[in-house]
């Protein structure tokens, strides 16, 4: 099949643009920065050079292009601030708005048979019920103040997509990457925070987690674009876990003291609102459906052997 991938040169991109070339498929990576077409080039990738949020060079790339299936890996994910969350997510909610409507727009014009988006499972379940979710629990329609934002963008491109009734749309609800290009590769900012003891557990930690090596996010996201169907999936490891467990173990793995422990009031006032939701009150998600029907697992099942690793 002929692909195209935007956000060909992100973490997820990068991964995932060699397996497409690996697997027969032809492959068009889409960037914003001429200076990366050389790395397109060697990932085996046709280089597409464009603006996701200028909707007649989207539309010209994928014209050109002309692709059976389109994947929407873009985001642009800096240092995070907990406190500004929305801030800090600004222009990925653009990229999952203005660029979400700019792809299906081209890909409409073009026909495209498959249109696959990332999402996150990280913040759109309710918090409430259970610690893990399925893809057909309810989203959370109240989030913290300062995530609002976020989560409109996030429903906005999943509802557009799986609301697209020219192609099968499918939404992949991708758990927090660890591994290659990540914040949680070793010497980058979560594992050096956890060494600083700049990471705390916060109030009481029972905020669920569900990780995904970057590697085995890639290998489903080809499962998804060769058989999957209209819907969404979680793609998570078989392992979600609660704060209060996995950042002291990663601490002791790190060989770093304990990390501290500091009440919600506290906790507040360093990470805010919505810092404090994630430490206490967030659900994990389930990666059943996503093993069942893309005949997918990962190779690192838990973030206990591949994260620490």
């Amino acid at each position: 099949m002929r692909v195209f991938v935007a956000g060909a040169t992100g973490a997820i991109g990068q991964q995932l643009v060699p397996r497409l070339v690996a697997a027969g498929h032809e492959v068009h990576g889409m960037t914003r920065s001429e200076a990366k077409q050389g790395m397109l080039h060697e990932l085996g990738a046709v280089p597409v050079v464009a603006d996701a949020l200028d909707r007649d060079q989207v539309a010209e790339a994928v014209g050109r292009a002309r692709p059976e299936v389109i994947v929407h890996q873009l985001t642009a994910l800096g240092e995070i601030d907990m406190r500004h969350f929305d801030r800090a997510f600004a222009l990925t909610n653009r990229l999952r708005t203005e660029g979400t409507d700019h792809l299906l727009s081209a890909g409409r014009a073009v026909g495209v048979r498959r249109f696959v988006a990332q999402s996150n499972c990280a913040l759109p379940y309710a918090r409430t019920g259970g610690p893990v979710k399925t893809e057909d629990d309810p989203l959370d329609l109240s989030p913290v103040r300062e995530m609002r934002q976020s989560m409109a963008a996030i429903r906005h491109l999943e509802e557009a997509v799986l609301g697209a009734d020219w192609t099968e749309g499918i939404v992949l609800r991708y758990g927090g990457f660890y591994g290659p290009g990540t914040s949680m590769a070793p010497g980058e900012l979560m594992p050096e925070l956890i060494r600083k003891r700049k990471f705390p557990v916060v109030g009481s930690g029972r905020g669920v987690w569900s990780f995904i090596h970057v590697t085995d996010a890639a290998e489903a996201t080809v499962a998804a674009i060769e058989r999957g169907r209209r819907g969404v999936y979680n793609v998570v490891d078989d392992d979600p876990a609660p704060v209060a467990e996995w950042l002291p173990t990663l601490a002791q793995a790190l060989g770093a003291k304990r990390p501290m422990h500091v009440p919600r009031l506290i906790g507040r006032l360093f990470a805010g609102d919505a810092g404090v939701m994630m430490m206490t009150e967030l659900r994990g998600a389930s990666n059943a459906k996503a093993k069942r029907e893309l005949e997918w697992r990962p190779a690192h099942p838990s973030w206990r052997q591949g994260l620490l690793a």
